[in-house]
């Protein structure tokens, strides 16, 4: 967008002035530049004035009023623009959101180290210009189940259970479950959708099992939903988003998640009510994003700290000082057993930075994903992420085996040491960035755990970087091949993971680049046995170019069953790919608005995050994904060969 010197002038005197009027002076002012010329000093400080005014109305945060705008210049235009590093929802993103969920996020949430420094009224301020009033504490009662359909779930019968389908997360469904096959894959058809009321993401992966569907919302809530038609027979309010898949009891009875203030619940699946909730760690930065793994009474809880990193980029933030931790609870009380550290010792100060302000260390090694369950050597797999300052330890980014009976660590394999990363590192300061930083390739995802032919075990997993690993568990974690399949980076590589059946492991490429919406991409088939690659297929080229957000990376983790592999992607699509040489076979746009089934105005948007879901012939997938940034949406879909 070009702007001339004079519409420079009267587009920074009026973002002064009053916000909403912006929009049409700059469209409106076209006479010539005034006599004398300005200096290059206003110049300057015009046109950045006006950069700000025009990014304001192309994004939509014009028409906040004087006050909200200067706030919204000062504290948060830096994050929240296009191409920040910080990843932050643009400000049309952030106007989609309720007025509670944002002030909720600068009082007790993602950025309350942004809103420690507002007062109250401006906290509120902010909230009421940016956001949208809306009540979606209740559900409409035409969306509801009828009676006759309120019975406890079912046990037994097609089921995806946990992030995974299964204990060794080889996000595999067998045909008895999938009910779907090769050949009918094409004919997949949108049966129903669900508006997540007042999001912007929709990264909680669904869990089916006993005619159920149980989904978490970025907004605050678990769902309970029929399966086959999607009515709701329950919503659960939580005070934080539910990034985390349903894990269910053996029985169905019983539903486990975590929350993004790191609260662990239980809850009966008939009837929605609270069975236990324990908070599983005290630091004001831990979160729980990997699902929890439910194994002989015990329920596995990953920890990480979501939010420290990006705090890091402010000079007057105390970096860093969590890190994290895997916990068993007794999944009959909530009760802990035992919590073993991905570090040993707390945080010390080491010094400060340029700013003056103390800086701390070691720090982060957080476990983002469902960790993995080895019953034969009675052991718990997780990979780890970077440290978020120095000094750096052995356990980032690394491969950590811990004991289940004890949490004692029984090995740790590292592939990337010294590897201490955060997001100081990116932006304009980078007073709290590690001396001779790392480069951010964390493991995100869960390893996959598969006995070869020959009979001997690997567990397979991807990286940040770009690798692909195969590990020997019963030797220590060490490393029988790896191989590269992208070029990697802190948005590219392997992201959330892949699937795997008895010789194959299929993993989704990111590599996400936001000056090249058309950049990144692709679905690699990798031999279990030496790692070599049988097939890569590049990813389409997008068309929703013009869209800010639209990228043609595909990050989201993989679904498997016999014959298909099912990836998502940035660009809004779902599609499904012939596992024997990568040839595409369905494709799904969900960057379109739906009519839902409880009447929440919804969109497709990236997916990311979350994968799909295949159970008893349906396939199911969310679409939306607020941050990078990328485009966001608020709803999931239910496909069927019948469709409606």
């Amino acid at each position: 967008m070009l702007i001339g010197c004079s519409n420079i002038y009267s587009a920074g005197r009026l973002l002064r002035a009053k916000g909403h009027l912006i929009l049409r002076t700059v469209k409106q002012n076209r006479t010539p530049c005034p006599k004398p010329e300005p200096s290059e000093r206003e110049k300057s400080i015009w046109y950045a004035t006006a950069k700000l005014a025009a990014l304001l109305i192309l994004s939509g945060a014009a028409g906040l009023g004087q006050d909200a705008t200067e706030l919204f210049q000062a504290k948060c235009a830096t994050c929240h623009s296009p191409g920040s590093a910080a990843g932050a929802p643009l400000p049309a993103t952030l106007r989609q959101m309720t007025s509670k969920k944002i002030l909720e996020a600068l009082e007790t949430g993602k950025m309350r180290t942004i809103g420690a420094s507002l007062s109250g009224p401006q906290r509120e301020l902010l909230a009421k210009s940016l956001g949208v009033v809306e009540d979606s504490s209740a559900v409409p009662q035409a969306a509801t189940c009828s009676s006759s359909n309120s019975d406890a779930p079912k046990s037994g019968g097609a089921h995806w259970n946990r992030w995974g389908v299964d204990a060794a997360n080889t996000r595999y469904q067998d045909a008895m479950n999938a009910g779907l096959d090769r050949k009918r894959v094409p004919s997949l058809k949108l049966k129903w959708a669900f508006g997540f009321p007042g999001a912007t993401t929709a990264y909680g992966q669904p869990t089916v099992g006993g005619g159920r569907l149980f989904v978490g919302s970025s907004e605050g809530a678990v769902y309970s939903l029929n399966a086959r038609t999607g009515c709701v027979y329950w919503k659960f309010p939580t005070p934080e988003g539910v990034r985390t898949a349903i894990t269910l009891s053996e029985d169905g009875q019983t539903a486990y998640f975590g929350d993004l203030h790191a609260n662990v619940y239980a809850m009966s699946t008939k009837s929605g009510s609270l069975l236990w909730k324990t908070h599983v760690d005290e630091h004001p930065f831990a979160v729980v994003t990997g699902t929890p793994q439910l194994v002989r009474g015990r329920l596995f809880v990953p920890v990480s700290g979501g939010d420290e990193p990006v705090s890091a980029s402010n000079p007057a933030f105390e970096c860093c000082t969590f890190r994290g931790s895997l916990v068993a609870l007794d999944a009959a009380t909530g009760k802990q057993v035992w919590k073993a550290y991905t570090i040993p010792d707390r945080a010390a100060v080491t010094g400060q930075n340029s700013a003056g302000t103390k800086q701390w260390g070691p720090s982060g090694v957080s476990l983002w994903s469902s960790p993995t369950i080895d019953l034969q050597a009675n052991a718990i797999y997780t990979g780890t992420g970077v440290n978020f300052s120095i000094p750096a330890t052995s356990g980032s980014d690394a491969i950590i085996a811990f004991d289940m009976e004890t949490g004692r660590i029984l090995w740790s394999r590292q592939v990337t040491p010294g590897d201490a990363f955060n997001f100081g590192c990116t932006g304009d300061n980078h007073a709290n960035c590690p001396k001779d930083h790392g480069n951010d390739a964390d493991f995100g995802n869960s390893p996959m755990l598969r006995t070869l032919p020959g009979g001997g075990r690997i567990l397979v997993l991807g990286q940040k970087s770009g690798m692909a690993y195969g590990l020997d568990p019963d030797h220590d974690g060490k490393v029988l091949w790896q191989t590269r399949i992208s070029r990697g980076g802190p948005q590219g590589g392997i992201i959330w993971g892949g699937a795997s059946d008895q010789d194959t492991a299929y993993f989704g490429i990111s590599d996400w680049n936001p000056g090249k919406p058309d950049a990144g991409g692709g679905l690699t088939a990798i031999r279990l046995a030496d790692g070599k690659i049988n097939w890569s297929t590049p990813a389409p080229k997008p068309e929703c170019v013009s869209t800010p957000g639209c990228s043609a990376a595909q990050p989201a983790p993989v679904t498997l069953i016999p014959g298909a592999v099912f990836l998502g992607s940035m660009d809004g699509h779902m599609r499904a790919y012939d596992s024997h040489d990568g040839k595409l076979i369905w494709d799904f746009d969900t960057l379109q608005d739906f009519q839902t089934v409880n009447g929440v105005k919804a969109h497709g948007g990236s997916i990311n995050a979350a994968g799909a879901v295949v159970v008893d012939g349906m396939l199911y997938t969310n679409s939306g994904y607020a941050r990078i940034p990328s485009m966001p949406g608020n709803v999931l879909l239910a496909f069927s060969v019948d469709g409606k």
